[in-house]
Order: structure tokens, then sequence, then C-alpha cells
């Protein structure tokens, strides 16, 4: 039952999601090393988690594939991570908080707030349906709506794109990406990708710009046809 999980555990499969979420390719499943290295914690800590989180149905765990996340542990981390994108949100845009670094704080905030409190910032902020840096903000219900976007490393040279969001909360790498202009809702032109993962050339109007492909993967775009 919904009762049964505590807040760290809230917090886990939540960021569980955005580990999944956040790999180049589609992908289904993380390794307990991937998610030791995440999560800042050890090998056995990881171990003990997921068998818990498997008995509580959030999480199921096949040898030789890895751990995937249920439908109820999906639901679960979106309706977790809605709180904190709503906080994001109402941080940056009533509290003037920079956005570089609001991610942080947003996180210390969300998990004190009542269910009413994040309605009525959610309501206060014009009802966002994206966090500062891009990323939809789900339903009170834990669904999210369907993206057609994709990692900046997967689109081809010649395509015409919209940056969509941002998968990375780091300082610096988003600093970086704001002084280049790669923000949510900027538009611009895939010129030429280097061979074997090598660097990406943009166009942003009359401006070029020339990022590597590690870089790339933490951008998600959508194609403008």
């Amino acid at each position: 039952m919904p009762g049964e999980l505590s807040s760290k555990m809230r917090a886990n499969i939540a960021e569980i999601y955005r580990l999944i979420d956040r790999q180049p390719e589609p992908a289904e499943y993380v390794t307990s090393s991937q998610l030791a290295e995440w999560l800042l914690v050890s090998p056995p800590a990881v171990n003990r988690m997921v068998n818990r989180m498997s008995e509580l149905g959030l999480l199921v765990h096949q040898r030789y594939q890895g751990i995937s996340i249920t439908e109820r542990g999906r639901t679960e981390a979106l309706k977790f991570i809605r709180r904190q994108r709503i906080a994001e949100a109402f941080l940056v845009q009533v509290m003037n908080i920079d956005w570089l670094s609001v991610h942080e704080e947003a996180q210390r905030l969300s998990d004190g707030l009542s269910d009413a409190v994040v309605q009525r910032m959610y309501e206060m902020t014009g009802e966002p349906t994206a966090c500062p840096h891009g990323e939809p903000i789900p339903d009170a219900q834990g669904a999210l709506a369907p993206s057609n976007d994709v990692a900046l490393s997967q689109i081809e040279a010649g395509k015409r794109i919209r940056i969509s969001r941002l998968i990375t909360r780091e300082y610096d790498r988003l600093q970086y990406m704001e002084a280049l202009g790669l923000v949510p809702g900027q538009e611009c032109e895939v010129i030429h990708i280097a061979p074997f993962d090598g660097p990406m050339q943009l166009k942003l109007g009359q401006e070029f710009r020339i990022i590597g492909n590690s870089l790339a993967q933490l951008i998600r775009a959508e194609v403008i046809e």
C-alpha cells in the first residue's frame, strides 16, 4: 500500500526512475552498480533497498538483465517528482531563485510540503507543464503525457530541432549549456556530426556551436518537421 512507503523510499524510487529516463537509448533496466554510483551508496545497501522495493511491488530484479521499475513504482516515482518540479517552478518564478541551482533547494523544500500546499504552489505559478529545466510535470495521479523527444546525440545531421529539456542538474554543465544558448525552447539545426561519437556542430540563428557527445546525451530535443 502507498502508506507503507517512507519519504526516503519515495525519493529513491524517484531517483531510479530518473536514472532509467536519462539513458540515451530507450532503456528498461539498470544495474546494481549503476544504482550504487547514482545514489552514492554501497552495493550491499543497494541490494537491501532493491529487495525491499521488490517486496512492495515497486521494482523487479531479473537475473542477467538488471533492475526495472514496475507500473506502480513508476506512478509513485512520478508523484514524488511532481512535487519537486512544482517546487522548482515556484522557487524560480515566485522567489527568483536561479534556475541553475534550484534543484537541490526544491528537493529540500518539497519533502515537507502537504498536497494542499503543493497544489497552491502549482496554481500560483500558472499551472506549469514543465519545470525550469524543461522536464514535464506529471499530473496528481502520477501520469505523464507522452513525449517524442530523444537525446540530441541520437539526432541525424540535417535535422532542425527544438530543445525540450535538460536532464542534468549539475550547476557547471547547466551554466555551460546556458552560455551556449542550449536551453529549453531553443530551436537550432544539426549541421554535422563527427564519426565515432565525435563532436556535433549546431547552428543557432547565424551562430554555430560545437558540443561533445557526452553533453549531447544530456539534452533532449524534438525534431521539427
